[in-house]
């Protein structure tokens, strides 16, 4: 069905190398969307797609390509099996706001290994937002997240746009689902409802 969600599709092709593109989808179905992208790519592709509304992310393959102008190409992605409820409008999980401080070790786009303080913004069971490390990382690293003694890989599936709020902000997803580095009750109510930023924080 024609409906507009925005997405950010990101990864690495040997045509175009590393990638990061916001966009948004022309049409979708529980199989996959139709989106329209400056990136060239081929049939065959597998790269990531992320649900910029839920934060719900996939690896796609590129099924189907239709140049649109020069610049642009309506580029058909199929995921690996259909899933259903990946373009509903509300989260899979609430998000807590909760301000902790951790360490970030990873690498660079040069190589170069880090080690980056942080602050969560919000954490689900499966992620969090942090700020403060954005500019060092991109779409589909994995960095390792250390709260006190405890530590976590994560793959980071999005950045915050430069020039907004989430500037220099970067949602990651847990790598390893039994390991809990936050021992923070998490909220179970509404998945849509948006984080009460009222809420006591915690340093």
């Amino acid at each position: 069905m024609p409906l507009r969600v925005p997405v950010v599709v990101y990864g690495f092709t040997q045509k175009s190398g590393a990638f990061h593109e916001d966009a948004e989808t022309l049409t979708v179905n529980a199989s996959g969307a139709l989106v329209m992208l400056k990136t060239k790519l081929d049939v065959g592709d597998s790269v990531f797609l992320l649900n910029k509304s839920t934060r719900a992310e996939q690896e796609v393959r590129v099924v189907y390509l239709d140049p649109y102008s020069e610049r642009e190409t309506k580029v058909g992605l199929a995921f690996k099996s259909p899933v259903p409820d990946f373009w509903r409008k509300s989260r899979k999980q609430a998000r807590t706001p909760k301000v902790l401080r951790v360490i970030v070790h990873g690498t660079d786009s040069k190589g170069h290994k880090f080690k980056q303080s942080a602050y969560t913004i919000d954490l689900s069971r499966d992620g969090a937002r942090l700020d403060g490390i954005g500019f060092l990382t991109s779409p589909g690293q994995t960095i390792e997240v250390h709260r006190l003694w405890r530590k976590k890989n994560f793959r980071v599936v999005w950045i915050g746009q430069i020039g907004t709020t989430e500037s220099n902000q970067v949602g990651i997803y847990g790598l390893q689902s039994e390991k809990d580095i936050w021992h923070v009750p998490l909220k179970e109510g509404d998945p849509g409802k948006p984080p009460d930023e009222s809420e006591s924080k915690e340093k």
